[in-house]
């Protein structure tokens, strides 16, 4: 497991504060959100980093589920 990850789908996984707030104000605020989310599309949030792309997608991953 990913350091970082949190497998429930009710929150968001760690990914510091700058991408929990660009997730937040873009209206994502819990992992379920996310599911099918196209992954460019969340990198073009401010705040939003390749790793912490990669904390989501592998949290996703535990539910098998995926970016879009």
């Amino acid at each position: 497991m990913m350091k970082g990850v949190d497998s429930s789908l009710d929150t968001l996984p760690k990914i510091g504060a700058p991408a929990t707030r660009a997730l937040n104000n873009a209206g994502y605020t819990v992992l379920g959100d996310l599911a099918g989310v196209p992954r460019a599309e969340l990198a073009k949030l401010h705040g939003m980093g390749p790793r912490a792309l990669g904390i989501v997608q592998s949290a996703l991953e535990q539910h098998n589920l995926s970016l879009g």
